[in-house]
């Protein structure tokens, strides 16, 4: 019954013409895949059957030009969130029914007839496909000019830098539009002209799931009176189950203070595709959970290799997961939206190859919207360059929020970055190259033109203030819990 649906939806939207086989003609195939589709708390809700095409035996500039469709990052999402508890409105969600179904296609696509399917008289005919068909390599790109250019005929204009963002303006008041891939998340600070827009997304697009923002990648959304909570408990929940952890003992901090990592040659050998999968599911939730964020990326470090200390090490972060399953990040309907930003840089802290860490986090309010754990690419000759180069890098992450926030109406200058290292400050604000800075690269000193052109404002704070700390060392448990609760990570009853 799925599958005569998901042809009958073929038919209404003109997706294909069965023709006789092309000489000289690619001809891709295609096959059913089956899903169930589930709600943020794991119930079935739909039993899917969709038919996608075999893209993997496509060739580029014989059955395909262009491929690139704009994804949202996790980063603009969270943005959105903050944006709406900031000024105290819903968000919703609609799921476009078979979308990449409305995407035109530019090139010639012939496609196999569908198994068990075959059409009784003309077995031997093939499909010539009008519309994007899942599985092809230009469906995302087509179903992305499809829904952008009926947008922007709608008198939408599209974010300067996120391209999968659309606002336009009721008057005085402002509805926001963020597109990943079919699913999409709308908002205004008008109720009645988020009705409107549905009405009208509706009218041209055969729409599902059309309700509150609740579940989105994976995050579970809860969006209450007082605030907005983000967490991945089912997920967390499904992690430590799928790996054998869920009667281990819980522990409070995701590694230990004194952890020392390193290849371990002489020490035994573990799974590395095991390795791997848990690698990969770690970095998967920290997509809410900033607090195992460098934990996981110094495990990540040696995945070609794992060793029984390195899955060890993961071990132990899957444990405090299991004592803080419910833990999430909370937006407050009080906050402001003020854009500060804290960075840090944990000097020579790689054992191996002696390159530091980078850690920097971004605040609207005291609402966190971005953060990251990252090993620098090059070996810094002193502390004051291993910060200098976080710094940077956290700059350029502030300049994209400051664009994404300008395009909400809000004009954001001088915005400030907390360091705790005043070399790295003086020579950010010093245009002199002298013997202390001629030997870090070229591409690190674009922070002096924002600090001249007053986009940003590096700022001394103490060390023991410094919440970027989290993403470049492993802390004690006082102090670990101290800085958790500066991000605002906290158990949604915690916020009552």
């Amino acid at each position: 019954l799925a599958m005569q649906e998901e042809l009958n939806q073929f038919e209404k939207s003109k997706v294909w013409t069965l023709v006789p086989k092309p000489k000289g003609k690619s001809i891709i195939g295609t096959k059913w895949v089956f899903r169930n589709k589930k709600d943020e708390h794991g119930n079935i809700v739909r039993n899917k059957a969709r038919l996608v095409a075999q893209g993997y035996n496509q060739q580029e500039g014989i059955d395909f030009d262009e491929t690139f469709a704009p994804v949202a990052r996790l980063e603009a999402i969270r943005l959105i969130l903050a944006f709406a508890c900031h000024k105290k409105f819903l968000l919703y969600q609609m799921d476009v029914k078979s979308a990449f179904l409305n995407g035109t296609l530019s090139e010639e696509v012939y496609v196999k007839q569908p198994p068990g399917f075959e059409h009784a008289e003309f077995p031997d005919y093939v499909f010539k496909l009008s519309k994007a068909l899942y599985g092809l390599k230009q469906a995302p790109r087509a179903w992305y000019d499809c829904l952008s250019k009926f947008l922007i005929d709608q008198k939408f204009r599209r974010g300067k830098i996120d391209k999968t963002l659309f606002l336009k303006g009721e008057g005085s008041d402002l509805l926001i539009v963020q597109i990943y891939v079919d699913d999409i998340i709308f908002g205004s600070t008008n109720s009645k002209v988020c009705k409107e827009f549905s009405e009208l997304m509706k009218g041209e697009f055969e729409m599902s799931n059309m309700g509150e923002l609740t579940y989105f990648l994976g995050l579970q959304i809860t969006q209450t009176k007082d605030g907005t909570f983000i967490n991945q408990s089912k997920y967390t929940k499904d992690l430590i189950a799928k790996f054998g952890l869920q009667n281990a003992k819980s522990i409070s901090t995701p590694m230990a203070a004194n952890a020392y990592l390193d290849p371990d040659c002489d020490s035994t050998d573990v799974n590395a595709t095991l390795y791997r999968s848990m690698i990969g599911g770690l970095l998967y939730l920290t997509a809410s959970r900033p607090d195992i964020m460098f934990s996981v990326c110094l495990c990540a470090r040696f995945q070609s290799k794992p060793k029984e200390s390195h899955l060890l090490a993961v071990k132990r972060i899957l444990r405090y997961l299991k004592g803080t399953v419910d833990l999430g990040i909370w937006y407050s309907n009080e906050s402001s939206f003020v854009l500060n930003a804290y960075c840090d840089a944990d000097y020579g802290g790689c054992k191996v190859t002696r390159k530091s860490t980078s850690g920097a986090c971004q605040f609207l309010g005291d609402m966190l919207i971005s953060w990251s754990s990252k090993k620098q690419n090059s070996v810094a000759q002193s502390t004051t360059e291993a910060e200098y180069i976080s710094a940077g890098s956290c700059c350029a992450q502030v300049l994209w929020i400051k664009q994404q926030v300008e395009d909400f109406g809000y004009e954001v200058k001088d915005t400030p970055i907390y360091c705790d290292n005043s070399s790295a400050i003086n020579i950010s604000k010093n245009p002199v190259l002298h013997g202390r800075t001629k030997h870090i690269e070229i591409r690190h000193h674009f922070i002096r033109d924002h600090i001249e052109k007053g986009d940003i404002n590096l700022s001394f704070i103490p060390t023991d203030l410094q919440i970027a700390d989290i993403f470049t060392k492993p802390l004690d448990t006082t102090k670990f819990i101290h800085f958790r609760r500066e991000l605002k990570m906290q158990n949604l009853s915690d916020t009552a």
